[in-house]
């Protein structure tokens, strides 16, 4: 029964994640979708390599930082317990490789290939796993510290703040130091409208993204016995409510509905093992409102080129998650409790703080050294052909 046990495990966690690899091509649709026709081979190519480097740095160091193991040993040793470890490496990995696909997205069109690469594998090897040791690993003291200040340990079951916000607080900082695309905003205040290019393979990323979650929520029991219905229904209403709220906010706008649902889903991560349904359906509707009112505004009124929205989906979102997993979880809003508003607080404070510090330095040091942006003449042109010289439609490049 001990080895059926394990090989359950180790299956239930394996599709796991299968489920979340799967996420990384609606980052690259979502992405391609949004960007212009002479950025969207950039978008599947940046996502594809961004996670294979990813896989290399987390195997050889994020996954020792976040959790004090290793696999420099022998492959006997990795297959006991069915390979449980290995696979739940897998499952781990493909929350770590969110956090450059995320940052992907705010500074899209606009940025050189390789340095994003560099920044990929240091935010992976290092900045990422450090918070994630202390919010899933007990590192440093410091979910004792936040137990003993309030009474219970900061809450975070799928990542609202470990890998949303985390990932969408780095993106910020490096967005405003590549700085817009050109002709986005005029010298005399008007905004140039870049409108996507493809709604269909914007509203399939958003699909992709929106049925790997449910893997990425519920797998994050890591374990079968400790499986959650409630986990799965509460990701399902979290996700109507953002659409709904998103709708009717963002007018109709189809780029809005198909974020609505993932700005909830980002939201309700958190919380999503404590909250009630309804809890969960709040929470969404105010995810997506928050994603709908905040993209305009960085977009229109602070001038911040964020191209798909990532700090306001991810960042914001992922921090109202946070927050919220200490509102709707407790008893009094019908949540299972242990979980309170201000252990919610300090440890997503804390979160943000260390993205936004990383993202600082890491983009700080590359713009300064290697330099960030594509010349005039590349962005002009388009990543596609400046970086991948192919354009996603090369038949009809041909002159006959």
């Amino acid at each position: 029964m001990e080895a059926l046990k394990q090989g359950t495990d180790a299956l239930f966690i394996l599709l796991g994640a299968i489920m979340v690899l799967a996420m990384h091509a609606g980052f690259a649709f979502l992405e391609l979708g949004t960007v212009r026709k002479k950025n969207q081979v950039n978008a599947l190519v940046k996502i594809l390599v961004d996670f294979s480097v990813s896989t290399v740095v987390y195997f050889a160091v994020g996954y020792s930082v976040a959790y004090g193991t290793h696999f420099f040993v022998g492959a006997e040793a990795l297959t006991q317990q069915s390979g449980y470890s290995l696979v739940k490496f897998f499952f781990l990995l493909t929350f770590a490789a969110a956090i450059p696909a995320i940052v992907s997205g705010g500074i899209a069109e606009r940025a050189k290939f390789w340095p994003q690469l560099m920044a990929t594998a240091v935010i992976v090897g290092v900045v990422y796993p450090f918070f994630e040791g202390i919010a899933w690993n007990q590192h440093f003291g410091v979910q004792a510290w936040i137990k003993t200040l309030t009474g219970d340990e900061f809450h975070d079951f799928a990542g609202s703040i470990v890998v949303h916000a985390m990932g969408g607080w780095i993106a910020l900082p490096a967005v405003i130091l590549l700085g817009s695309r050109a002709n986005r905003y005029r010298k005399d205040g008007a905004v140039s409208a870049h409108p996507p290019s493809n709604i269909p393979f914007l509203a399939l990323g958003a699909w992709v993204l929106v049925v790997g979650w449910f893997g990425f929520n519920v797998m994050s029991a890591q374990t079968v016995d400790k499986l959650s219905g409630l986990v799965a229904v509460n990701s399902l209403m979290a996700m109507v409510g953002g659409t709904l709220a998103a709708l009717v906010l963002g007018k109709n706008d189809p780029g809005f509905v198909h974020n609505g649902p993932l700005a909830g889903l980002v939201a309700v991560c958190a919380g999503s093992d404590l909250m009630h349904p309804l809890g969960a359906l709040v929470v969404g509707a105010v995810a997506g409102a928050i994603f709908v009112l905040m993209f305009t505004l960085t977009q229109n009124k602070w001038k911040i080129d964020d191209v798909l929205g990532v700090w306001p989906l991810h960042g914001l979102c992922g921090t109202w998650g946070g927050v919220a997993a200490g509102i709707f979880g407790s008893k009094a809003l019908g949540g299972l409790g242990g979980v309170n508003v201000w252990a919610q607080l300090i440890g997503s404070a804390l979160g943000v703080g260390w993205a936004l510090l990383g993202g600082v330095v890491v983009y700080g040091i590359l713009k300064s050294t290697v330099g960030l942006r594509m010349t005039q003449e590349e962005e002009f042109d388009g990543a596609d052909l400046s970086i991948h010289k192919i354009s996603a439609t090369p038949d009809r490049d041909v002159n006959w």
